[in-house]
């Protein structure tokens, strides 16, 4: 059985980082994927899927659900380790619904915890504005993907607490601090 780890946080808040050094650090028994990545790759891939995918992904939009959970569970369920921290999902009430019911009928997929990296809005703006890697970083993309984050928070926050399984970790702090915090917390339900 696969265990599997949810890292949610604001555009620019540190949550792929974290998680890419989180596996780095743990190469042996745990696999980090994010979402957005995978949806890229499909897009590069030229195929057809990639192409309704990009159409999402150019306005910072929500790829459809269909879409990204067939995409999710392929990669969770080839993982080359039991532990997976997936970051980047889920972004929305419809996405949260359609893997919570997924996850209630496949047994080959537990969901452990769901981690929320906190950071403000001017932290994540900030971050994210002056990495500035293309137009997926332009002001009004970001105001985009900020609305599209902050809208169901409070849904998928409360949703998680009903289960007893959301992390909170401050991710204002260093790189360090947030990501041992965060690998001690896996390592500890694993």
């Amino acid at each position: 059985m696969k265990k599997l780890f949810l890292i949610i946080g604001a555009p620019g808040s540190g949550k792929t980082t974290d998680a890419q050094l989180i596996a780095k650090n743990n190469p042996e028994s745990i696999t980090h994927y994010s979402t957005g990545d995978m949806l890229r790759a499909e897009v590069a891939s030229g195929s057809q899927r990639g192409k309704v995918i990009d159409s999402y992904i150019s306005k910072g939009n929500i790829v459809p659900i269909n879409i990204a959970i067939e995409t999710i569970i392929d990669a969770i369920k080839s993982a080359p380790t039991t532990n997976v921290v997936l970051d980047g999902y889920p972004r929305s009430i419809e996405q949260m619904d359609a893997l919570d019911r997924y996850l209630k009928t496949d047994t080959d997929i537990k969901l452990l915890h769901v981690i929320e990296v906190e950071v403000s809005e001017d932290i994540a703006r900030e971050r994210v504005l002056g990495r500035a890697r293309g137009a997926d970083d332009k002001s009004e993309i970001f105001d985009n993907r900020m609305r599209v984050y902050t809208e169901p928070l409070a849904e998928i926050q409360a949703f998680y607490q009903a289960k007893n399984i959301l992390h909170t970790i401050n991710g204002e702090r260093s790189i360090e601090v947030i990501v041992d915090e965060m690998q001690t917390f896996i390592q500890s339900k694993i």
